[in-house]
């Protein structure tokens, strides 16, 4: 196994993961209200459509363009959620948890592997020499 191959499989993984535990928050989160329960039900299904994306295409770049998009969005909805709350879906600030914090720590080793490998096929092209070697 290569180190981009378990770089791709962290991705999965973190996020296989937070769809897991946002998927068992969903029914917690819509007993606060329909706009928060949403939201957790709207990142399961965006979290699961990935995994099932990056399974199939592990080497994609617009499956892990959307992933680190994704979990970039997730982890700057959750700083919001408990700094000033999120308009709409959650309007007052959360109080910090483990879970949570578990969650983002999983979903931010997933950003670190998905952007290094969307990185890497530029810094390949952009340090291969020009010409031929003689």
């Amino acid at each position: 196994m290569s180190l981009a191959e378990l770089r791709g499989d962290v991705v999965i993984l973190a996020c296989a993961i937070s769809a897991g535990i946002h998927g068992a928050l969903v029914p917690g989160h819509l007993d606060e209200g329909t706009g928060p329960g949403l939201g957790f039900a709207a990142a399961t299904a965006a979290l699961a459509a990935l995994v099932v994306w990056l399974t199939r295409r592990p080497a994609s770049l617009p499956a892990l363009a959307t992933a680190a998009a994704t979990l970039a969005s997730l982890l700057a909805s959750y700083a919001l959620a408990i700094t000033t709350g999120l308009p709409l879906l959650h309007p007052d600030a959360e109080p910090v948890d483990g879970l949570a914090l578990a969650t983002k720590a999983i979903e931010a080793a997933g950003l670190l592997a998905a952007t290094s490998l969307l990185w890497r096929p530029f810094a390949v092209t952009l340090l291969q020499p020009k010409g031929t070697l003689t």
